[in-house]
């Protein structure tokens, strides 16, 4: 499978090609997109500089490298490069490459294993490797689309080094077009304003590029296209986005911070992306929500309840209407006044519950439904506080012997600067009783 290609020669033959196939790299240096890693500075430089290559897991979106990176590697460190894919691969295909492994070793060669869609694996079939790394059979090179940490067993990760590998930006695509372009001869018949919504199509995918490159390239057409025109022709492809992987919690991890950094655009973009992708409004609804009590919270208590609207708008209304009411929430959200003061509180609270959590509240504030409990002092010297003077008692309710903690500390934003002046009030009345 072809990922990234660069111009590179290669060998005649009279059957066609594909274009991704006629631009694979011969070498690293041709690798478009891949500088931090590959660099002399980077890690995989830094290994092939010292000899030294270990195990690795590459993971990366599709179509940024990580097949032409791990067949290079076996050409760099002159090694046999066998590929072998998780979802077509059982465990006698896995014995027989093995065997074949060690009857190279014996014979003085190594062999790089290339494995496709290496996550695909269960654990049984992935601590299958690890006899085989460790006695120097093979050198694993995995490749993965989802995070190796969620997808692969500690003891695999413990012997292979994972390295990033980035979806390409705009200017690496660029690149990559007008090598296709010196490959087939002649510029892609597009206008400027066609030739970017070409490469955003792509969505950082290179060898995607290559191949809308290979349809463009076999239009009959004397004149250049504009934008239009190529979206006439063209279908954009989906965005990369799976509910349950990795790309979920990244981009639910940047809506609730471009909300937290009071963004509404950018909060507005993330929101509508994971939309895009399929989302289900509903999680959606349960996020914001949990944002305006994690982030918001009495700074505007209004927060929680606009949320609370659009969520049940949106299951009054469905999609695509209710999606709008929660589109509001999360504008409203991301210009609220910002506090984390309750949210610090109450997790400092639970903290001191489990520390603390034999110790009995004071006998003052316990009710004394039976004699015998009055006779205990149960509810003995109980400070009534709306006959106090203020309607404040400043009495004590934290257990004996607990000194007094100071959890919840608004900041002076929002209706919680009304809330710091309550709180300032009630400290100057509680010291004043207590000095009383």
């Amino acid at each position: 499978m072809a990922d990234l290609f660069d111009t590179a020669v290669a060998p005649h033959s009279d059957a066609p090609r594909p274009l991704a196939d006629r631009l694979r790299p011969r070498t690293l240096s041709q690798v478009i997109g891949q500088e931090r890693v590959l660099s002399p500075d980077g890690p995989l430089g830094a290994m092939l500089a010292a000899r030294s290559l270990s195990s690795l897991v590459l993971w990366g979106p599709p179509g940024v490298g990580k097949t032409t990176i791990a067949r290079l590697l076996a050409a760099e460190t002159d090694l046999t490069f066998v590929q072998i894919s998780a979802i077509f691969t059982g465990v006698q295909e896995l014995r027989k490459v093995f065997e074949t492994a060690k009857i190279r070793r014996q014979n003085g060669r190594g062999t790089l294993l290339f494995v496709d869609e290496i996550h695909r694996f269960n654990k049984a079939q992935q601590d299958g490797f690890l006899p085989h790394m460790e006695d120097g059979t093979i050198l694993l090179v995995g490749a993965t689309t989802e995070n190796p940490s969620f997808e692969l067993n500690a003891a695999l990760l413990s012997r292979a080094q994972v390295i990033v590998l980035e979806r390409l930006d705009l200017a690496d695509l660029e690149r990559l077009a007008q090598r296709a372009e010196k490959e087939l001869g002649r510029a892609l018949p597009l206008k400027g304003e066609a030739r970017e919504a070409l490469l955003e199509m792509a969505d950082g995918d290179g060898r995607a590029l290559l191949n809308l490159i290979e349809q463009i390239a076999a239009w009959k057409t004397d004149a250049s296209l504009d934008r239009d025109q190529l979206a006439q022709r063209l279908m954009r492809r989906a965005a990369k986005y799976d509910k349950s992987g990795d790309e979920h919690y990244n981009l639910i991890s940047a809506l609730h911070k471009s909300v937290r950094g009071s963004d509404p655009d950018a909060a507005l973009y993330w929101f509508a992306r994971m939309l895009e992708g399929g989302e289900d409004p509903r999680f959606l609804a349960r996020r914001i929500t949990r944002m305006a009590v994690e982030d918001i919270g009495l700074a505007d208590p209004q927060a929680q309840e606009v949320c609370l609207q659009g969520w049940q708008t949106y299951e009054r209304l469905g999609s695509p209407e209710g999606e709008l009411a929660l589109a509001q929430a999360v504008v409203y959200l991301a210009l609220a006044p910002k506090s984390n003061a309750v949210y610090t509180a109450y997790k400092a609270a639970r903290t001191a519950a489990r520390d603390t959590g034999s110790h009995p509240p004071p006998k003052h504030i316990l009710n004394a439904p039976t004699r015998m409990m009055k006779d205990l002092g149960y509810g003995a010297g109980y400070a009534y506080d709306h006959e106090a003077e203020d309607g404040f008692s400043g009495q004590d309710y934290f257990p004996e012997g607990m000194k007094r903690p100071v959890w919840y500390l608004p900041p002076e934003r929002g209706f919680e600067r009304e809330l710091k002046k309550r709180i300032d009030y009630f400290a100057k009345l509680r010291a004043k009783r207590q000095g009383a």
